[in-house]
C-alpha cells in the first residue's frame, strides 16, 4: 500500500526544501536588490551585517553634517566680509562728510563777517541786486552744511533713504557745475557782453537813494584796481549825463580831481579785473577742480555704501 505523503516524517509544512528557499531568496534580492539582512522567508541576517549598514549610515549622517558646517562657515565669513566693508566705508563717508561739514560751517562764517563788517555792500549788477558776496558765500555754505550734515547722518545711522537723498542732491548740485561750465566757455563772448552792458546800466544808480551797496562796491573796485568806468571813463559821462566822475577815479584826490580828465585814472575796470581773474585762473581751476573730485568721491562712498546696506540687509533676512 502506498504511503502518504502526509505521513512522512521527514515531510514538514512549515519548512520548506533547502533549494527552493534558496531560489527564492535570492530572486527576491536580485529583483529589489535587498540585502542580506533579511530573506522571503523571514529568517534573520548575520549580525555583522547589521552593524555594517549602520556604520555605513552613521558614515553618511557625519558627512552631510561636515557639509553643511563648511556651508554655514562660508555663509559667516561672507557676512563677516560684508560687514567689514560696510563699517570701513562707513568710517571713511563719516570723515569725508565731517570735512565737508566743516567747510561749509566756514564758508558760512565767512559770508556772516562779511555782512556784518562790509554793512551794505552789494553788487555791481543792476539785474541780480542780491548776487553779493556776502550772499554768495552764505548760501553756499548753508548748503554744503546741510549736504554735508545728510551724508554724516546717512552713514551713522546707515538708513538707506537719507545715503539715497544724499546721493541725489549732491548728482543734482555736481550735473549743475558741469552745465554751467559748459555754458560758460561755449557762449563766453556773450557772457562778456551782456556783462559788460549789465554794469554799464548800473553806473547810473551810483550816488543815488537806495543804492549804498552798489556805489561802496565801484568805489572799492576803482580805488583797488586803479581804473575807471567799465569800458572806459567815458562811461561815467555818457550814463549820468555829466562831466564829473566819482572821486575814487582820481589819481590824486584834491577840489577839482572829478572834473579834470589828466587826473583820472584811464584803463576800463572790466579788462583789469578779468586780467587779474586770467593771472589768478591756474589757482581757480585748482580750486575748482578739488571741489569736483571731492563731490564724485562723496558719490562714490555713498552709493557703495548704499550697496553694502542693502546687501546685509538681505543677508540677516
Amino acid at each position: 500500500m502506498q504511503t502518504s505523503s502526509s505521513d512522512d516524517p521527514s515531510y514538514s509544512q512549515s519548512s520548506p526544501p533547502r533549494g527552493r528557499r534558496a531560489r527564492w531568496k535570492g530572486v527576491y534580492r536580485g529583483r529589489w536588490g535587498v540585502a542580506d539582512s533579511c530573506s522571503f522567508s523571514g529568517v534573520q541576517s548575520n549580525p555583522e551585517e547589521q552593524t555594517s549598514g549602520e556604520t555605513k549610515k552613521e558614515n553618511r549622517v557625519i558627512v552631510l553634517y561636515l557639509d553643511l558646517s563648511f556651508l554655514l562657515l562660508l555663509e559667516l565669513k561672507k557676512m563677516s566680509m560684508t560687514r567689514g566693508c560696510l563699517l570701513c566705508i562707513k568710517i571713511t563717508m563719516f570723515i569725508f562728510n565731517l570735512i565737508f561739514w566743516l567747510g561749509g560751517c566756514g564758508i558760512l562764517g565767512v559770508g556772516v563777517w562779511l555782512a556784518v563788517t562790509q554793512g551794505k555792500f552789494a553788487t555791481l549788477s543792476i539785474s541780480f541786486p542780491s548776487l553779493s558776496a556776502a550772499s554768495l558765500f552764505m548760501v553756499t555754505g548753508s548748503v554744503i552744511m546741510v549736504v554735508g550734515f545728510i551724508g554724516c547722518l546717512g552713514a551713522v545711522t546707515e538708513h538707506r533713504c537719507l545715503l539715497l537723498t544724499f546721493f541725489v542732491v549732491l548728482l543734482i548740485i555736481f550735473l549743475l557745475e558741469i552745465i554751467s561750465m559748459v555754458l560758460f566757455f561755449t557762449y563766453n563772448d556773450n557772457f562778456h557782453r551782456y556783462a559788460q552792458e549789465d554794469l554799464k546800466n548800473g553806473l547810473s544808480l551810483y550816488q543815488t537813494e537806495g543804492n549804498l551797496g552798489l556805489t561802496n562796491a565801484w568805489d572799492i573796485v576803482q580805488t583797488e584796481f586803479r581804473c575807471c568806468g567799465v569800458k572806459n571813463y567815458t562811461d561815467w559821462l555818457e550814463m549820468r549825463n555829466s562831466s564829473l566822475v566819482p572821486h575814487s577815479c582820481c589819481m590824486e584826490h584834491s577840489a577839482s580831481c572829478q572834473s579834470n580828465p589828466s587826473t583820472w585814472w584811464k584803463d576800463p575796470c572790466y579788462e583789469k579785473v578779468k586780467r587779474w581773474v586770467g593771472s589768478n585762473i591756474s589757482s581757480v581751476g585748482i580750486f575748482g577742480i578739488c571741489i569736483l573730485i571731492v563731490q564724485v568721491f562723496g558719490l562714490i562712498f555713498s552709493m557703495l555704501m548704499y550697496c553694502q546696506v542693502l546687501k546685509a540687509e538681505k543677508y540677516y533676512e
